[in-house]
This record gives structure tokens, C-alpha cells and sequence, in this order.
């Protein structure tokens, strides 16, 4: 973006540390440069456009001049610099029609397109182009089967098989009590309640998302008693519509319990992965389940079911794998084997299996599971093309 987009634009750069690469992307602009602790310069001018260092400028002190800008008749178009952006700065950033937020490191030209788009736009960020992401959606059939350890670990296996420029989600929906954030050691960040549909997009997301590697993202919400009752269907629908624009690959971890929205993130999938332990009551509810998706959904995604905590032994109390069969009525498509130290050492520690038990069992077949879902993906590309 060339730097006469900016001819006579107003810009307010907040942070010496920015005013270097800001001058360069936006090189026709009227700047102002302030201090990282002079916020109170935003009250005062005609600005069009201020960039921030949210990294140099006290969290506190930003919320309240945003605040500030929100109360204004016309308040300018917000650029923030930074990563993991606090909570209370997120809520505040919700308040004004215009901001984007960008994650250091970046280029002069990268800035300048970002602050380009969000300068002429007509109030929120421009999606995108969507990509074609895959989603598979995991849900477990009873509490405590094992559901977003799966999730976690599909979610990691596929982003140590992304390609260059590929990202992948793990999009915890378990609003009320959802675990996937402590599982992986990480602080959630995704503040659906605060948020209108109209303004999630993709800097938004960015702003909700929790970095777990280079190319695997978190979206977790605050564990909320009442986030269910909060969170609105369109909320939810806009928020994965969003994702599939920016990750390749969206790994979901939703409750059992049906919500408004349930049957909207189910059809949305290419994958289902209904999750039993090998009991007679996880068996039972699993078969139920897969039976009522199946019922709700004809034209959707056919459920797997996938048995977790399978027994390394030949004799046990558990039902063997054709007892479980015979139980669901149907063949498993796919079973992970019980490791239970090398689960709860990971949980403990906070990060995937894969990362700390790399030759456990469940990362085997969690391995297996992936080269099969995958697979059939390229199967099922291929007849599209040839159609």
C-alpha cells in the first residue's frame, strides 16, 4: 500500500517505538507522535487514525482512554500493536465502530494495509476471502470420556502437519466449564458475551485467540455459570463463520448437552467424532447419540464413533472391542488407547500429550485417526472435482 492512500490523513502514533514503522507505511501523513504515557492526547486533536503500542502503554490507563474515545461523538479508527491483549482491553476495544489489532512482529507494509483497510472501511474490519477450511466437531456422549483430550490432541496433530502459512483452532465451546484452556497451561481470552455478532471479525478473533505454537491457536472462553444463557447462536455461528476465513483446519470441542446452536456447529462439520469410554453406559449414550444426530441431521455429517481408554490388556472388566460394537450396533471408527500417566502428566505440566509423552500410545493413535480423517478429506475432494 503505497504511502499517498494516507495524503492528509490525520495519525496519531502512541509509542516512539511504533513512530519508526508507522511513518514508513503511512508516509504521507499528518503524524502526531506521543509518549506511551501520554494518552491524554487523544482527547485533543482532529485525529482520523491512532496506531498504539499497547505493549509500552499501561493496560489501565488504555482502557480508560478508549473509553473515553468510545463517549466521542465520531471517535477515530484504533490500531493496536500487541499480543494477548488483557481482557479488560478487549471489552474496550468492543465499545468502538473501528479497530484491528496487529501481532508483532510486521513489516511497514503489512501496517500499511492494515491501517489502509480500517481507515475506508464502513465500520468493522473486511473479512478475509474464505478458505476452505475443514472442521471437525468432537462431543462426548457422557462427562469425563475423554472428549477434550481428544479434541487437544487432534487439534495438535494437525497443526505438526500444517503446511507453510497453514493455522489451525481448537475452539473450545464448553462455555460454562470448558477445560481445554487448562489442559494446555493457557489463560482463555474469548470474550463472546461482550461481543455483538455485527462486530466479530477477524481482528477481533485475533484479539480472542491464544497462541499455543506457531501455527496452533486457542479459543477458549472464561469458565461462566451463566455463559449458555449469555452467548447468543448468531454469536457463536459468526465467530466459527469467521474462524473458517482464517484457519485451514478448526478443531471444535462442544458440550453434549444440545444448545441453540448445537445443530448448527454439527451440520457445519466435515467430521463428527462422538467419544465413549468403554463402559455400558458411555456405550449406550454414545449409540443414542450418534442415532439423534442422525435423526436431526439426514443430509449432515455421519457420526464416528471413536472409543477412548481402550485396554491394553486381553482380560479386564471392560467390554472388549466387539462387546463394544455389539453395544453400539455399529463398527467404532477409531480407538485410543488408555495411557492414563502420560495423560495426567500432560494435564499437569499444561500442554498436549504429543508434546511431553511424544511416544505414548494416544499419540499413536490419535497419528492413525488423523491419516484416516485426512485421508478420506482427499477422497472426498478428488470425486468433488471429478463431479
Amino acid at each position: 500500500m503505497s504511502g499517498d492512500a494516507f495524503q492528509g490523513r490525520h495519525v496519531l502514533v502512541v509509542g516512539q517505538r511504533l513512530a519508526p514503522v508507522a511513518q514508513e507505511a503511512m508516509g504521507h501523513a499528518r503524524f502526531e507522535i506521543a509518549a506511551a504515557d501520554r494518552l491524554d492526547v487523544l482527547a485533543h486533536a482532529p485525529i482520523e487514525l491512532v496506531v498504539i503500542d499497547a505493549e509500552q502503554v499501561d493496560p489501565t490507563a488504555l482502557v480508560d482512554a478508549l473509553a473515553g474515545l468510545a463517549a466521542s461523538p465520531k471517535p477515530p479508527a484504533v490500531m493496536l500493536s500487541g499480543a494477548h491483549l488483557p481482557a479488560g482491553l478487549v471489552r474496550a476495544l468492543m465499545k468502538l465502530p473501528r479497530t484491528d489489532v496487529i501481532e508483532p512482529p510486521f513489516t511497514s507494509v503489512a501496517l500499511g494495509r492494515a491501517c489502509a483497510t480500517l481507515l475506508d472501511g464502513p465500520g468493522a474490519i473486511v473479512a478475509a476471502p474464505p478458505v476452505n477450511a475443514k472442521c471437525w466437531t468432537v462431543i462426548g456422549s457422557v462427562g469425563g470420556c475423554g472428549a477434550t483430550t481428544i479434541a487437544v490432541e487432534l487439534a495438535t496433530a494437525l497443526s505438526l502437519r500444517a503446511g507453510a502459512g497453514q493455522r489451525v483452532a481448537l475452539v473450545d465451546l464448553n462455555l460454562v466449564d470448558g477445560a481445554a484452556a487448562a489442559y494446555l497451561g493457557a489463560q482463555p481470552a474469548m470474550l463472546l458475551a461482550d461481543a455483538s455478532h455485527e462486530r466479530i471479525d477477524p481482528a477481533l478473533l485475533a484479539a480472542f485467540a491464544v497462541r499455543i505454537s506457531d501455527k496452533l491457536d486457542l479459543l477458549a472462553a472464561p469458565r461462566d455459570p451463566k455463559a449458555f444463557a449469555q452467548v447468543s447462536q448468531t454469536a457463536i455461528c459468526r465467530m466459527l463463520e469467521v474462524a473458517a476465513q482464517v484457519y485451514d483446519w478448526i478443531v471444535v470441542d462442544t458440550p453434549r448437552h444440545h444448545q441453540s446452536w448445537t445443530l448448527d456447529v454439527l451440520s457445519g462439520s466435515d467430521e463428527v467424532l462422538v467419544v465413549s469410554e468403554l463402559t455400558v453406559p458411555a456405550l449406550l449414550a454414545a449409540r443414542a447419540l450418534a442415532a439423534e444426530i442422525e435423526a436431526e441431521m439426514p443430509d449432515g455429517p455421519e457420526p464416528r464413533i471413536i472409543l477412548n481408554r481402550l485396554a491394553s490388556r486381553v482380560f479386564g472388566p471392560a467390554p472388549s472391542l466387539a462387546e463394544a460394537e455389539k453395544a453400539l450396533q455399529r463398527k467404532a471408527d477409531g480407538g485410543i488407547t488408555s495411557d492414563w500417566e502420560a495423560a495426567a502428566a500432560s494435564v499437569n505440566l499444561g500442554g498436549s500429550i504429543s508434546h511431553h509423552r511424544p511416544r505414548s500410545r494416544i499419540v499413536r493413535d490419535i497419528a492413525v485417526l488423523v491419516d484416516k480423517l485426512t485421508t478420506q478429506v482427499a477422497v472426498d475432494g478428488a470425486q468433488k472435482r471429478r463431479a
